[in-house]
């Protein structure tokens, strides 16, 4: 475990996201985003893509923080939670928490925006020491 902060930033293409929905439809939204993330992101195809692509880069900048040595988690193990005040910040469930308990990390912090056909994501986390060292994180059951 380290004091240090962890930081990732990703930059995704909207108009590939766009495609990636419009060819693979609803098979490609399951696969990567869950229900929580495709309800916030609903609206004209325009929208709806820069939002989708903004989670998309949430999740890479994540994977950077994460830094999985093996296998990546799961896509939806990474999610962007919109708040009642409009704020987003970040879920971990299954492979991506137990990963970061292990790297001792949390919170993680989280901005997102789009513009010009691009959205980008900022994820940063330090170390998360609970009693006797052990991450306050935990990972979810089953």
């Amino acid at each position: 475990m380290s004091d240090d902060l962890s930081v990732g930033v990703d930059l995704v293409d909207i108009a590939e996201v766009a495609r990636s929905v419009k060819r693979f439809g609803d098979r490609y939204l399951r696969r990567v985003f869950t229900e929580h993330e495709i309800a916030c992101c609903q609206g004209p195809p325009d929208v709806a893509a820069a939002s989708l692509a903004a989670r998309f880069a949430a999740k890479e900048a994540t994977l950077k923080v994460l830094a999985p040595a093996d296998a990546r988690p799961d896509w939806r193990s990474i999610e962007v939670v919109r708040l009642p005040t409009g704020a987003c910040k970040l879920r971990l469930r299954g492979a991506a928490a137990r990963l970061a308990i292990e790297r001792g990390l949390g919170p993680f912090a989280l901005s997102m925006t789009h513009e010009a056909g691009l959205a980008a994501a900022v994820v940063v986390s330090g170390s998360a020491p609970g009693v006797d060292g052990q991450p306050t994180m935990e990972a979810p059951r089953g």
